[in-house]
């Protein structure tokens, strides 16, 4: 199936994946989990999650294999791999820019796609782990959300989970999973690594990776806030073109999504409402706050970008 691993598609802490084809001719992504850990949480977490869904905006199992200690996953393929490789990857610019309207579709359809794993399964689903690496592109560039590994059922549709330990990356973990007296885990946890990664997607950089000038370093969220200030024209009346409105919308609702305080974050199906109404409608939200100590544990800017 897999041409003896021969064609690698990636590799990640967990698992390498590795394009193959079916009988029938259909191409596939084989994901192989490496060693396996504890009493195999990470393949048993995703077998129990993927196969509850079925949305255009999730990605599909087709099936799984578990012999042993191998296991492996097999999902539909995607041609055009991961967001990531669109927002920050080495290639330049100009070769990996979709353009904003692109984008803008790509962001609605992942915030489709996190509201149905939030409401629209028989069981909750948080994913914890959203992140434009786990966001894959069929050929037609239609968002797909994968990387179950880390994601938690919800049998009772309760709004708080417990939890033990941290779960998600580094730069998209909300604060209420490292410091529990920000808040409640919850389906808000979600909310926030979306807000991130749209933020990024706006500023064509990743949110570890951006320096404010020479010499100082700022939290992520401060320095996308303060662009909102600088660069935005607020009179909505004037005529702007239609990749500037676009961008002011990620951008507020991208803010709005990483509001410290869970509780003040939109549902994601209020993000669709955001997103796809009118822009003169939304307000400014507040500027998202950290103690400074907990900053230096989340996302620092680190290279020179120009956002707007």
């Amino acid at each position: 199936m897999t041409n003896s691993f021969s064609d690698d598609l990636g590799e990640g802490g967990f698992a390498n994946v590795y394009r193959g084809k079916l009988p029938n001719g259909c191409l596939v992504a084989v994901k192989i989990l490496k060693e396996l850990k504890g009493n195999g949480e990470e393949f048993i977490n995703e077998v129990a999650s993927i196969s509850r869904t079925s949305h255009v905006n999730v990605v599909t199992l087709l099936g799984f294999c578990f012999e042993g200690s191998k296991r492996a996953l097999i999902y539909e393929f995607m041609p055009n791999g991961s967001l990531e490789k669109f927002i920050c990857s080495n290639i330049s610019k100009a070769e990996r820019r979709l353009g904003w309207e692109k984008m803008f579709q790509i962001v609605v359809g992942i915030a489709h796609g996190i509201e149905y794993l939030h409401k629209g399964c028989n069981t909750r689903i948080l994913h914890f782990d959203i992140k434009p690496h786990n966001i894959l592109l069929d050929k037609d560039f239609i968002p797909k959300i994968s990387d179950f590994g880390l994601a938690k059922l919800c049998p009772n549709r309760s709004s708080i989970v417990s939890m033990l330990g941290t779960r998600g990356t580094i730069g998209y973990i909300a604060p209420e999973i490292i410091y529990r007296n920000v808040g409640d885990i919850s389906y808000k946890s979600d909310v926030y690594s979306y807000g991130m990664m749209v933020l990024e997607i706006v500023g064509e950089t990743k949110n570890t990776n951006v320096r404010v000038d020479r010499s100082s370093e700022k939290y992520f969220p401060d320095w996308i806030y303060e662009h909102l200030e600088q660069n935005f024209e607020l009179d909505f009346n004037r005529v702007v073109n239609e990749d500037e409105v676009l961008k002011r919308k990620m951008v507020i609702v991208g803010l709005w999504c990483i509001q410290t305080d869970p509780t003040t974050r939109p549902s994601m199906s209020r993000v669709i409402e955001m997103l796809e109404g009118n822009v003169e409608s939304l307000q400014i939200p507040p500027k998202p706050y950290l103690q400074p100590r907990a900053a230096e544990n989340f996302s620092t800017i680190e290279s020179s970008v120009t956002l707007f």
